[in-house]
């Protein structure tokens, strides 16, 4: 491995309240392809290397695995816990009252930490899927967003901050309309927002709302996921790194177009997450942020491919009566708050 990354040149991205953290995480979603023993052990490269932001989930079903190997770093003082910034999400069968308490408490027993930096509720409604289930499943008990619920499940959240199990609390998955519908109900407003990003899907709407709010975008699939699963393939996505302001950039900078995917979120001020279990891939990853900015007319140039190209639909989370996957992004819906 390469000499660690110097810190101070990784940029960063200030939370409400004055908090910074790095302009980049590491994914650990190891899709349908990488067990939890090759997440894990990315992770230990990576925090090695300079990460310092690890984005996890329950649902990954890999924390306790990423938990053995932060126990690692911290027992060869490679990293001490409070230069990391490690988040974890709520997963949709742990929305019911009193749920989302244990659910946090299981993924702090399995990553041994006595608390996350940043508690996400992963999806905004309860539906539930079996994980590496097919693009067709459908669970019968799923339901329609409702604002009700959410906020059941996000005051449980607030009193895990209050309970200091989590420092701070964020959503993902949302949308402009579910937004404006549960943050004036908020006791506690998320600092973060985690989405889906990238040249060719940049949502401009919510990532302007976002930051209006003082939200930080965090954006998944940064490079357009080309390890994503199956059922969240169709035929008419499109592949980032083929966007031909993409490819421009890449050949005028010389790097790899996924390189030019990544220096394209950081300058745009979204915290990017990208995933790579093999570590020249996650070291360039990082690395890139330091270096060789994009220029004001390849981020024009780029901006101008956005194709609205949705890659992770959530079809699996569809209730009976929806008409596709469009109803869980409230596409020509609005959300009345109760």
């Amino acid at each position: 491995m390469e000499n660690k990354i110097d810190q101070s040149l990784i940029p960063r991205r200030t939370l409400p309240g004055g908090e910074q953290i790095p302009c980049m995480g590491i994914g650990t979603f190891g899709s349908d392809k990488y067990g939890a023993e090759a997440v894990s052990e990315a992770v230990y490269g990576a925090v090695k290397y300079g990460y310092r932001l690890i984005d996890c989930a329950a649902v990954y079903q890999n924390e306790d695995s990423i938990g053995r190997v932060l126990g690692r770093l911290f027992a060869e003082k490679v990293v001490e816990r409070k230069e990391l910034f490690i988040t974890s999400k709520v997963w949709n069968d742990m929305h019911g009252e009193g749920k989302v308490l244990a659910s946090c408490k299981k993924s702090l027993s399995d990553l041994g930490l006595d608390y996350v930096d940043l508690y996400f509720v992963h999806w905004p409604f309860p539906n539930y899927h079996a994980p590496g289930c097919g693009g067709d499943s459908r669970n019968p008990d799923s339901r329609p967003f409702s604002v009700e619920e959410f906020m059941s499940t996000w005051r449980q959240c607030e009193e895990l901050v209050d309970k200091g199990l989590v420092r701070y609390i964020g959503m993902s998955n949302m949308t402009v309309p579910k937004l404006r519908a549960v943050l004036p109900l908020c006791r506690i407003k998320p600092v973060a927002l985690e989405m889906e990003l990238h040249p060719s899907f940049q949502q401009p709407e919510l990532f302007a709302f976002a930051r209006a709010h003082d939200i930080l975008p965090i954006g998944y699939c940064p490079i357009g996921s080309p390890s994503r699963p199956e059922r969240d393939r169709t035929a008419e996505d499109v592949a980032d790194t083929e966007l031909p302001a993409v490819a421009a950039a890449a050949r005028a900078h010389q790097v790899h177009p996924a390189i030019i995917c990544l220096k394209w979120a950081v300058q745009r001020g979204q915290v990017p997450i990208p995933f790579s279990v093999k570590e020249p891939q996650y070291i360039s990853n990082l690395k890139c942020a330091t270096e060789d900015p994009l220029t004001e007319d390849e981020m024009a140039a780029i901006e101008g491919e956005d194709r609205n190209c949705r890659l992770i639909k959530g079809q699996v989370f569809l209730w009976e009566g929806a008409k596709g996957w469009e109803d869980l992004w409230d596409i020509n819906d609005e959300i009345t708050a109760l």
